[in-house]
């Protein structure tokens, strides 16, 4: 049976790409906002014993949560069978301890808060740290999917010579994963702290990779410095200028322009975000498990 597919505000894109796809019905609702900025939402489609899905992805946050819980419980009262939230990307994953007396730990509180309104969650490559599962926080029924197969192809598809770079050794596992299934060299900068304020920044092998395409990976683009960093040390050893690739296209305040201010070759996402930057589509990603299985407990991991 077709699910019911309410696009939020922001998320037309990927939505259109999704409903091009088998297993859909589009929903339709008026959602938007009174001047003073509460939210309004009506449903317009009878939803009555319906498998409903919300596409809203979760970056800024703050800005969609009383559009998702008025959206999800007025479809359960108007007779919803159930109601499953698509976040590409999930929100509130960073803050995943207590560092100092007194702090909120958001990404348990959050999920509690989620939970409570939704069926279901999918997401893709969330911020994973502490907590080895989505699960572990969340006890609804989630499923999380990961876009390293789709960079792997654009990859190969889209550069010659390419060398995966990882800005520190904390780095390593997930550039040696990337650049194995790329079939690609890797090299991994190396810190060298020589004062309290002084670090040495080396470059392995550097001559070696003077005439191939470097590109840093990295599940969240936020503020960039990490990547304009690396970006700077690579041409210190005449390197040239990388691509950047990231899963998440967040890109805090004027990330974006500095990067590409910084010497940055170009600047690849996925479009779990809607940016200037999508190159890489996540939809067939999605649909290939979202019909694929029921509820359950705990999480698929693609």
């Amino acid at each position: 049976m077709d699910r019911l597919l309410f696009c939020f505000p922001g998320n037309e894109a990927l939505g259109e790409n999704l409903l091009n796809r088998p297993g859909y019905r589009i929903g339709k609702a008026i959602l938007r906002r009174f001047p003073d900025r509460e939210s309004y939402v009506r449903i317009l489609t009878d939803v009555k014993g319906e498998n409903v899905d919300i596409l809203c992805t979760l970056h800024q946050p703050d800005d969609k949560l009383m559009m998702i819980y008025f959206f999800s419980q007025l479809a359960k009262q108007l007779g919803a069978k159930s109601v499953r939230l698509i976040a590409p990307y999930l929100a509130y994953m960073r803050q995943d301890k207590e560092f100092h007396p007194g702090e909120a730990v958001t990404s348990d509180l959050f999920a509690q808060l989620l939970g409570s309104w939704i069926d279901e969650l999918i997401t893709i490559d969330p911020h994973l740290h502490r907590h080895p599962r989505l699960s572990d926080i969340y006890d609804i029924p989630t499923t999380v999917l990961h876009a390293g197969p789709l960079i792997v192809d654009h990859i190969r598809k889209h550069l010659s010579k390419p060398v995966l770079i990882g800005p520190d050794e904390e780095s390593k596992q997930w550039v040696a994963a990337i650049a194995s299934q790329v079939g690609c060299d890797f090299l991994v900068l190396k810190k060298e702290r020589l004062g309290d304020r002084t670090v040495r920044i080396d470059v392995p092998d550097a001559p070696k990779f003077r005439d191939h395409s470097p590109v840093l990976v990295d599940d969240i683009i936020s503020t960039g410095h990490t990547m304009m960093e690396t970006a700077g040390h690579l041409n210190e050893h005449g390197i040239p200028p990388p691509v950047c690739i990231g899963v998440h296209a967040v890109f805090a305040g004027n990330a974006w322009k500095e990067m590409l201010a910084a010497g940055i070759r170009h600047i690849v996402t996925t479009n779990t975000i809607a940016h200037p930057s999508n190159a890489i589509d996540v939809s067939e990603l999605l649909t290939s498990r979202l019909f694929s299985q029921g509820f359950r407990s705990g999480d698929h991991v693609e």
